[in-house]
């Protein structure tokens, strides 16, 4: 809630649900998860994240606001999981297929991997991160890291401590040409318009529709162009 470039954020509402809640929606067609919880911080900013998460059912862990990596491994060993899947909760339009794929993959290697992600580098469009790992090694990540971006972002320890990394990438290269994160109001309204003419209770709309609907509407995907990645 205390996001400094969009206060709040996570619970603004695009066809008639918070961006907590359609995350949570799309979270439910990964059929490779077996639970998806919300790690919050005890903070008070966030007792209107809590609220709704009693509301809703959906098991809530409260911890560090700072030192995610701390709230991280505290959540997995609050609720006994053995592998963790990280979604930051401004990704509302997560993709299960995705998630699906990494988790089978995580799964099918189980000592060649400490982590299976998207983000090393990115090629995914942004706001289809996923981190799979053990947790194990998310133990030993919260044992050894040290600096502050290694705390707060908690998987940079993987990589920068030579850990065996996979990562999956994206042939589109859509890093490039969508954005679909949450971070500044632009991208809010672009959300927002993707939400208001896709979204139908109980159907999973699937990147590629989304795609097509920015193709077919290119003011859309304009409204957060200024905040895609400079490239050649």
């Amino acid at each position: 809630m205390r996001s400094t470039r969009l206060p709040g954020k996570v619970l603004l509402e695009a066809a008639g649900k918070s961006m907590l809640d359609h995350l949570m929606e799309r979270l439910a067609y990964a059929t490779s998860l077996t639970a998806a919880l919300v790690a919050t911080s005890e903070e008070p900013v966030d007792d209107p994240i809590a609220a709704l998460c009693d509301a809703r059912g959906i098991p809530v862990f409260r911890g560090s606001e700072l030192d995610v990596l701390d709230r991280y491994h505290r959540a997995a060993a609050q609720f006994r999981l053995d592998v963790v899947v990280r979604i930051t909760a401004d990704c509302p339009l997560a993709d299960p297929r995705l998630i699906d794929r990494m988790v089978r993959l995580f799964l099918a290697h189980p000592s060649q991997y400490d982590l299976v992600t998207n983000r090393h580098p990115l090629t995914f469009p942004d706001g289809l991160d996923c981190d799979v790992m053990s947790a194990e090694g998310l133990a030993e990540a919260w044992r050894h890291a040290t600096t502050p971006p290694q705390r707060e972002h908690t998987i940079p320890y993987f990589w920068e401590a030579g850990l065996r990394v996979y990562n999956v990438e994206d042939p589109a290269r859509g890093f490039w040409r969508y954005r679909w994160t949450l971070d500044y109001w632009e991208d809010y309204l672009l959300l927002r318009r993707i939400f208001e003419a896709l979204y139908q209770p109980g159907r999973l709309v699937t990147t590629d529709e989304i795609i097509a609907f920015l193709e077919a509407h290119p003011d859309v995907a304009a409204l957060n162009a200024q905040h895609l990645p400079a490239h050649d």
